[in-house]
């Protein structure tokens, strides 16, 4: 780590000159799947009051790694500044020394870091912008990063070496490169090479590698969209031509190329690269997407439902105050929303969970259940069965005026909600308090392009989470193209998606949102399974048509 001298008094007597305040922090991004930056990469851009960036992708990663959502008019509020390090304010490409000149600038005044792909100090411009750093006095350490020439065979299901092939070689391709050099068998990787792979993979078969030496070209390396070609020596221009293979892409010859047969795992996956959408709340998406992250899917949130609070906030602060002055024996609450509105009401009055003490707890499902022991309380009622309205008045007790000593349950729910569970209530005996704890509107329609996507089947999948998802999505977007796969959580949700006309192709065992990625995966993994066994190209539900999917599903 190279520091600044922290100023002292020498013993002559003269002061020796104050180092510049701010700091530079070379962190290594990785070659493209977020899930590898790594923990003080983490805890560096968090703390960063400004961040250079290198790649396109950088900017919403960092965005969405601190939680940033952009505002109404597009804007990001808080986090740090972030500097496009690949263009100037001229929109023109920077140049290493003019990018250096940028992190000087900020690093001398600020906390900076500097995000680069793959690893700072690793075939990058790392070591030319730490110099230009020393020469200003400015301080600066190196986070190390994945680089890409051991992450990206590793995404394609690439070892680069074996107990039989030990060696391996990195080699940026370029004029001057002697391929004699490397005639033997040693794994090759090939930075920079796509463009000229022809005569590379000539040179070396005129050096004494053979014809059929195995290549692979990936691109994109471990993002959803990366791709793998397999090759040899012998045909692996016109393959490229004919695959129309453009950079980024890392290349790798060798014998260890044909481990991939049996060790690919990324692209796989069972819902890799699927395109899936998620028409959720903005508040609820997060725990959905990530789980068809790890699957291999590529989540787009398109919030339809905004949870607002109630026109009309009378009804529930006369509530509140009745559970506080133990006017009820019971609370029920329904759903997550339900919890955090409540919460959210407790807290404007200065409340805690001290003010629930004597009074029972009733969860409709285990989410429900975890918001409210994340508020440090426990629910005295969870379903048995059926994790929903019913399954909850299955296990509901009756009224016993010699067990109970009061008859009223508080009741905190949605505007939409139904009347089944407040019926319910009172047929056991039960005076209710129904109260509109927050309303759920219908958000804005998303951008056309979104729009576009879905009526036209560019979406593979869409989850629906709830019945209000599916009519809030038709109303604000229109119905999804028959080649969709419809994934969804229950059998009202499946009943309400019917009636929009919907063919419903997964439906979750249990009301869970992992559940139902679970289930959606499982078809991906069968559908897949389907397509090499009738010797079929694995493809997409997007990339086939209507009527060619609905031939498939009749075989």
């Amino acid at each position: 780590m190279t520091r600044v001298q922290t100023p002292q008094a020498s013993t002559s007597g003269a002061k020796v000159a104050s180092p510049a305040p701010g700091w530079v922090s070379f962190v290594g991004s990785g070659p493209g799947d977020p899930g590898l930056l790594t923990v003080r990469a983490v805890e560096l851009i968090r703390s960063a009051e400004v961040v250079v960036t290198e790649a396109p992708d950088h900017a919403d990663m960092v965005r969405t790694l601190l939680g940033l959502v952009e505002g109404p008019d597009g804007d990001v509020e808080g986090g740090p500044e972030i500097v496009d390090g690949g263009f100037g304010e001229d929109g023109q490409p920077l140049t290493h020394a003019a990018r250096a000149k940028v992190v000087v600038r900020h690093g001398k005044k600020q906390r900076v870091v500097r995000l680069m792909t793959g690893d700072p100090f690793l075939y990058a411009s790392g070591p030319e912008e730490a110099q230009a750093c020393v020469k200003a006095g400015v301080g600066f350490d190196v986070v190390p990063g994945v680089s890409s020439v051991s992450a990206v065979p590793a995404y394609a299901g690439i070892p680069l070496t074996d107990k039989r092939h030990k060696e391996m070689a990195v080699v940026t391709c370029g004029d001057k490169v002697d391929w004699s050099a490397y005639a033997d068998d040693r794994t090759l990787v090939l930075l920079s090479g796509v463009g000229s792979i022809g005569e590379t993979a000539g040179a070396l078969v005129e050096a004494g590698r053979s014809p059929q030496t195995p290549v692979a070209i990936t691109r994109v390396g471990t993002t959803t969209e990366q791709q793998t070609l397999v090759s040899t020596l012998a045909t692996v221009a016109a393959d490229v031509r004919s695959a129309r293979i453009a950079p980024p892409a890392i290349i790798v010859i060798g014998d260890v190329v044909d481990l991939r047969q049996t060790l690919s795992w990324f692209e796989t996956k069972p819902l890799f690269g699927w395109r899936a959408l998620v028409p959720r709340t903005k508040e609820q998406a997060g725990s959905l997407s990530r789980r068809l992250r790890e699957y291999g899917a590529v989540p787009e949130e398109v919030p339809t439902i905004s949870v607002e609070p109630p026109r009309n906030p009378l009804q529930m602060d006369k509530a509140v105050r009745g559970l506080v002055e133990g006017r009820y024996e019971w609370i029920a609450f329904t759903s997550v929303n339900a919890v955090k509105a409540v919460r959210e009401k407790f807290e404007e009055y200065g409340l805690d969970a001290r003010a629930f003490s004597g009074l029972k707890i009733a969860a409709v499902g285990d989410k429900t259940a975890q918001a409210i022991a994340a508020w440090g309380l426990r629910a005295d009622l969870v379903p048995s069965g059926e994790q929903s309205a019913a399954g909850l008045l299955a296990d509901w007790p009756p009224y016993d005026e010699v067990l109970d000593p009061i008859n009223r349950v508080f009741l905190p729910r949605a505007d939409i909600a139904t009347e089944n569970l407040v019926a319910g209530l009172i047929d056991l005996g039960w005076e209710c308090d129904d109260v509109t704890a927050y309303r759920t509107v219908r958000a804005t329609p998303p951008p056309a392009p979104v729009r576009d996507a879905i009526k036209t089947g560019k979406f593979d999948a869409v989850v629906f989470t709830s019945s209000s998802t599916v009519r809030n999505l038709v109303g604000i977007a229109g119905k999804p193209h028959p080649s969709t796969i419809i994934a969804v959580i229950g059998p009202a949700t499946a009943k309400t998606a019917e009636e929009h006309g919907l063919r419903v192709d997964v439906l979750a065992p249990s009301p869970d949102v992992e559940v139902l990625v679970d289930a959606l995966a499982d078809f991906g993994a069968s559908r897949r399974l389907a397509m090499l066994e009738a010797g079929e190209p694995v493809t997409r539900p997007s990339e086939r048509t209507a009527s060619g999917r609905r031939k498939a599903r009749a075989k």
